[in-house]
């Protein structure tokens, strides 16, 4: 057996490793797995049960067990001659007496009770919460029904995914089928819905474009008809429009830029002159 940090590593014949972690205050469910496991692949899980009296495979779970306690609770287990006690030891330790389990086990169905699926919760993360509570229950010596699991399971998730939930509970047999295939049908039917989203969301994105597009031509043409419209206006106007507007037309009368000839002053004062010599001329005569 080797240690590393936070884990105990047992060596197999056939070079198969495994590996138990470190118990911790919160950590006992999954260490009691894990080393249960490990117990059993070595066939020593019945010394833990109190069927095997056997004195070195006694010593042998001991030693497997030993490496995987923090100091303070190998001191504690140590005096015990029997893995079995030791791992009652244990228990008790993390787990409390048998009142404290019963007390806890009552805990743990109001909590399963009182579960639901909430809306930024995916399947596989909701799963995941019962399937903690269920661990939680073996590892007080209790077990659920897998049938009471699956229709908690299906009762709790979203709204959205009750037309698979339907499906489910009208054509499957539901006490004959684990959690674990029935988050499978929901996680498929969730992927769908995903996809389905995904190419929602892309059309619309598409329509959204397409409609820009469309305004951003109407603009386009309705600008270059306002400008046609802006170049008559000025020539059709002439008297309205100030010099600065009409600083490139000339006129026809003086022949300069900035006038028309409709308006022009020089040849009134041309004809005033005209007038004025007339009539001097005739003054003379």
């Amino acid at each position: 057996m080797v240690e590393s940090a936070g884990t105990s590593t047992v060596r197999e014949q056939g070079n198969v490793t495994l590996q138990c972690p470190k118990l911790i205050e919160t950590n006992y469910t999954s260490w009691s797995i894990l080393v249960e496991t490990v117990l059993r692949t070595h066939g020593l899980w019945k010394i833990v049960l109190g069927e095997d009296e056997d004195e070195k495979r006694n010593y042998t779970t001991k030693a497997i067990i030993y490496p995987t306690l923090p100091e303070d609770v190998l001191l504690q287990v140590a005096k015990y001659k029997d893995a079995q006690d030791v791992w009652d030891s244990i228990k008790i330790r993390y787990l409390g007496t048998e009142r404290v389990q019963k007390a806890r086990l009552q805990t743990l169905r109001g909590e399963l009770e009182r579960l639901k699926m909430k809306d930024d919760e995916t399947i596989n993360d909701f799963s995941g919460k019962i399937s903690v509570i269920v661990e939680k229950f073996k590892s007080l010596g209790s077990s659920l029904d897998e049938e009471l699991i699956v229709r908690k399971f299906l009762n709790s998730v979203l709204k959205k995914y009750l037309p698979i939930v339907a499906s489910i509970e009208q054509y499957s047999y539901l006490e004959r089928m684990p959690l674990e295939e029935a988050v499978g049908m929901i996680k498929a039917y969730e992927d769908k819905l995903k996809s389905h989203d995904e190419k929602e969301e892309q059309g619309q994105l598409l329509l959204t474009s397409s409609k820009s597009n469309e305004h951003e031509d109407k603009q386009w043409v309705r600008g270059r008809g306002r400008a046609r419209g802006f170049g008559r206006g000025e020539r059709g106007r002439g008297r309205g429009s100030s010099r600065g507007d009409k600083i490139g037309f000339r006129c026809y009368e003086c022949g300069e830029y900035g006038n028309f000839s409709n308006e022009c002053t020089k040849w009134k004062d041309k004809e005033k002159e005209a007038n004025l010599i007339q009539e001097e001329e005739v003054a003379l005569l």
